[in-house]
């Protein structure tokens, strides 16, 4: 593997300008290079984020001040980082739904687009960086307002997807460990399972005690209420689910470790969502810095003012929402599953695209060459990968700025019970999707979901 990553990363040019690596590599090779693009870019977001660089931002010649679409005096320190994350992010998802647009229906390596995608990379990067510029002009106008709502639903769709790729990951390490298990020394492995089986649901119901604590009042925060009592219910009923006779025998290698990780990642986004509820009464998580915080609030949604110099937009849901970003981008570059449904629901085939017979692909000088295994048909979808690290890229950009959007006027930042409820349903259809996976042979028994 390394001598054929190492003729790949070569000091020839025609590397970056072509499609130079055997194929079978490129279908990983590629996946990771274009989610290294989008991690890119994501760190440039973070960096025009960090207290003190609205300072540097300010000097772009007009990036502050735009009289023709708003009136007033713009509050730059407040609304410059958000700007720039917003223009960054939506120059990385126009570059990844062109490539979208350009992949789709590429059946195998025969299709000249193929070379495009795996291949090219200088022209690739200049393209995005081409975007990147591009975007730090577009006037503000309605601009910002029109694409938090485009963000809001690409974030509700990637939310699924990383529950999706969460399941897969479950599903992989349950069945990897059970296996295991079987060789040899099955106590130790099933002791592993059982222990993190237990670490995962002591941390959902840990979270459980502290959002009744922290997020709910005697006689306010019903909604905060409801939305905890339900998915803690949701989550009881998949549990039970996952481990009903008829289904571990349709599925042997369900189980409670994914059922555990699910009801975990749905504490999270609970949380994430209470979070954005702009009732300060009811969300102590509020970013001081961005909206006025009094010693003894009054009830209801909190009077904002002018943020002060240094804006801090971090805190801690949103660090924990790039770290899971961070795993399930890496995951769905790396990943090789045998899950019929998640492979079907990712557009991806069984098992492959990660490896080839290295036995198989020796020359006659010696060398071990990799086979092109797309020849016949590509391993994953080209169109719906850079699809999904679109919606990634809108993700990135609600979560780096709270979900947070500006007044009318750009004097403060405020939250809004929209994106409270865009986090709350996607986390009600995703635990609906995990059901689904868990019922569907018995549902429909005619059809092959082995």
């Amino acid at each position: 593997h390394s001598s054929v990553l190492a003729s790949c990363l070569c000091g020839s040019a025609s590397c970056l300008l072509s499609s130079c690596c055997p194929s079978t590599y490129n279908s990983t090779i590629s996946r990771l290079a274009f989610s290294f693009l989008l991690l890119l870019g994501t760190l440039v977001s973070v960096i025009m984020i960090l207290p003190g660089m609205e300072e540097n931002l300010k000097k772009i010649p007009g990036f502050c001040m735009d009289a023709t679409s708003i009136s007033g005096q713009v509050n730059c320190d407040v609304i410059v980082g958000y700007k720039s994350v917003y223009r960054m992010c939506f120059a990385m998802t126009c570059f990844f739904f062109l490539f979208s647009l350009i992949m789709i229906r590429v059946r195998s390596s025969k299709d000249p687009r193929a070379s495009i995608q795996n291949g090219f990379w200088f022209f690739k990067f200049l393209v995005l960086v081409g975007i990147t510029v591009g975007a730090f002009f577009i006037p503000d106008g309605t601009f910002n307002t029109v694409w938090y709502y485009f963000g809001m639903v690409g974030s509700f769709i990637f939310i699924i997807i990383q529950l999706i790729l969460l399941v897969d990951f479950a599903h992989s390490w349950n069945q990897s460990w059970l296996e295991k298990a079987e060789d040899g020394n099955s106590k130790c492995w099933y002791a592993a399972l059982l222990s993190f089986t237990i670490i995962h649901y002591a941390l959902a119901f840990a979270a459980v005690v502290l959002f009744y604590v922290f997020y709910t009042q005697p006689s306010d925060c019903t909604e905060h209420k409801v939305f905890i009592s339900l998915n803690l219910i949701f989550c009881i009923i998949a549990s039970i689910v996952a481990i009903l006779p008829k289904v571990q025998e349709a599925q042997p290698t369900s189980g409670l470790l994914q059922a555990s990780l699910i009801s975990l990642y749905t504490m999270y986004v609970t949380w994430s969502a209470m979070t954005n509820n702009p009732n300060r009464q009811c969300n102590p998580s509020l970013l001081s810095l961005i909206q006025s915080s009094s010693p003894t609030p009054a009830p209801g949604p909190a009077s904002p003012t002018p943020a002060p110099a240094n804006i801090q937009w971090w805190d801690a849901q949103g660090i924990v929402g790039l770290v899971i970003f961070l795993f399930c981008t890496l995951y769905a570059s790396i990943r090789s599953s045998n899950n019929a449904q998640v492979n079907k629901l990712m557009q991806t085939e069984e098992g492959q695209g990660l490896t080839t017979n290295i036995e198989e692909a020796t020359s006659e000088d010696g060398v071990r060459r990799a086979v092109d295994n797309e020849e016949e048909g590509v391993t994953y979808s080209y169109s719906f990968f850079h699809f999904c690290l679109c919606l990634a890229s809108l993700y990135i950009m609600m979560t780096l700025t709270n979900w947070y959007q500006p007044n009318s006027n750009y004097q403060f930042m405020q939250t809004t019970m929209p994106a409270v409820w865009v986090k709350i349903s996607s986390s009600w259809l995703g635990l609906a999707i995990y059901l689904w996976t868990l019922l569907a042979p018995l549902v429909l028994p005619d059809r092959d979901f082995s």
